[in-house]
């Protein structure tokens, strides 16, 4: 659209820009009157998938354009449709907006406040809060990417945890969230919900009954569920941190939570001076954005082992993050559509450290981006676990039927099948539906698993555009699987550079490195199976050229040359 200023017949200024034309809303009830936080857009509900973004440099002013860009193209490349801008950075440049409406990607945008009470009583701030939200809501509101506003970042929810422990039990800052926010919104954007945080709904702002919630049992050790004014608690165990405590939660929609997990080596290499470039030393520690770095240990002492150098840190800890976010997502997902949301913590980092992000600073994208490629995807495969009884489900994302062949089966540790079966099936638009359940007899006598720690089972689609996907009996440092032996073979082609990858018996988590920026792969951070060959694309978003010797090829189970 182009706005022209004419003074007696005289163009005297122009103004150019892009606008989108949609519906957006978000339902929070469901025909039966039951509690839902869906986005509607268009008319249609959406699953909402997608991650937290926060600032994406720490000198803000110098971020380039084509950094958002980027940032927002590998979102969508992933599979998601939404990125919340966290309350704790800032409100963003115009070419974030921009970008994320071009690509498609809603934004829930956060209003700045964070974790924090502030003086509400105080005229002078409360004036300078006024300017603020001015300000942003006429700069932002014309943007369609705009889904939703929300008041803060967890201060009502961290609230009511310590009021507990306080003699004034006030909140300080409810005349903003409470008063000044939607009052000023009604008048400057009736367009969109007002949230009055996240997260927010139900008898307690982080209750699962209603509304959106944010989940750090995982990750954390924060104990749920919880009432309004109870005192919090923590369980700092390997169960009270496990992803499998995700199992346990029954929310309407996920907005934020989190795995920590290790970035790839190169960014270590180019920040860590070559004499500290080992596990355990201080520099690496240093670069831990966690305050609690015990946790990663407590983790990978649950479900990998600990590591003995550092490149097992770094494969362990991104196989952590990486399984225990798919974990999460895939419970969110199978709940639709009592569950209409998954965005996960985060999706970037504006340092070069170890954090919880998906995407490290140098856009070196970690094991669970690739992972999110899967788990984000329309088309969806994936197992429940539930007091021995394994379910293969089907989630449909797609407004229409869905109609495929799924076998399903289960291998030994060297990827030999011991059972097999396939299963035509049929799922309704926008739903999540069961394919077939096993009672734990039944994995024993009819899926001829006894040894769990070497067997798994698999789920596979008769077509090519839907994700295989694994189900693993025992954690990973206690499967038996043998050592594997990769063939690897490359050819140069006009669009990349094609990487064929076969193995003699089962591999775990096959992943492709490439220390030249910009590198993608088609695929990484897979399993592959005997007999199978996974022909990887290599590509590079800004054109740099790259050679096969440029591009390694390992596995979990692959002997290895370690540092």
């Amino acid at each position: 659209m182009t706005v022209n200023l004419l003074a007696d017949g005289e163009l005297v200024d122009a103004l150019s820009e892009e606008v989108g034309i949609r519906t957006i809303e978000v339902s929070l009830r469901s025909e039966s009157e039951s509690p839902r936080f869906t986005f509607v857009l268009n008319g249609k509900p959406i699953y909402a998938k997608g991650a937290n973004w926060i600032p994406a440099h720490n000198f803000i002013g110098a971020i380039p354009d084509e950094r958002y860009e980027d940032l927002i193209a590998l979102s969508r490349e992933a599979n998601m449709n939404m990125l919340r801008v966290w309350g704790g950075g800032v409100y963003e440049k115009a070419a974030f907006y921009r970008a994320c409406s071009r690509q498609g990607l809603l934004v829930w945008q956060d209003f700045m406040f964070s974790c924090s009470e502030v003086p509400d009583y105080d005229e002078a701030y409360m004036a300078s809060v006024r300017q603020e939200i001015v300000a942003n809501v006429k700069a932002l509101r014309s943007y369609p990417c705009i889904a939703i506003w929300a008041g803060n970042n967890e201060s009502q929810a961290i609230h009511s945890e310590k009021m507990r422990y306080r003699s004034d039990t006030r909140f300080y800052g409810a005349k903003i969230y409470h008063e000044l926010m939607p009052e000023l919104l009604e008048k400057l954007d009736p367009t969109r919900l007002y949230w009055p945080s996240s997260p927010w709904g139900g008898n307690d702002p982080n209750g699962f009954d209603e509304g959106d919630t944010h989940n750090w049992a995982v990750w954390a050790g924060d104990v749920y569920p919880r009432h309004y004014g109870e005192g919090f608690k923590m369980d700092v165990s390997p169960y009270g941190i496990s992803y499998k405590r995700y199992a346990d939660d029954t929310s309407k929609f996920s907005s934020e939570f989190g795995i920590h997990g290790s970035t790839v080596k190169e960014t270590l290499r180019r920040t860590i001076p070559e004499g500290e470039l080992y596990y355990g030393s201080f520099e690496l520690d240093y670069r831990n954005k966690d305050f609690e770095p015990e946790k990663a240990a407590i983790t990978m002492a649950g479900y990998t082992g600990l590591p003995r150098d550092l490149d097992e840190y770094i494969d362990f800890s991104m196989l952590c993050q990486a399984e225990g976010l798919k974990f999460g997502v895939e419970h969110f997902r199978r709940r639709k559509p009592e569950n209409s949301g998954s965005l996960i913590w985060q999706l970037n980092d504006c340092w070069p450290g170890i954090s919880w992000s998906m995407i490290d600073y140098y856009l070196f994208p970690k094991a669970s981006y690739y992972y999110a490629r899967r788990f984000f995807h329309p088309l969806l495969l994936s197992f429940k676990e539930d007091e021995g009884r394994i379910s293969v489900w089907m989630t449909n994302d797609s407004y229409e039927e869905y109609e495929d062949a799924i076998t399903v089966g289960a291998r030994n540790c060297f990827g030999h099948p011991v059972y097999e079966q396939t299963f035509e099936i049929r799922v309704a638009p926008n739903s999540s539906a069961r394919i077939v359940a096993f009672s734990p007899e039944e994995v024993e006598w009819r899926l001829g698993v006894i040894n769990k720690r070497s067997h798994f089972m698999f789920a596979r689609s008769a077509r090519d555009d839907v994700y295989d996907n694994h189900f693993f009996f025992a954690e990973q440092k206690e499967l038996r699987f043998s050592p594997c032996r990769l063939q690897v073979s490359y050819e140069e082609r006009p669009e990349g550079m094609l990487v064929a990858i076969e193995t003699d018996t089962f591999a775990r988590f096959v992943k492709l490195e490439c220390p030249i920026d910009h590198t993608m792969f088609s695929d990484n951070y897979f399993n592959l199976l005997p007999g199978e060959r996974r022909t990887v694309l290599a590509t590079n978003r800004k054109g740099a050229a790259f050679a096969p010797g440029d591009i390694s090829v390992g596995a979990l189970n692959a002997p290895k040359n370690r540092t």
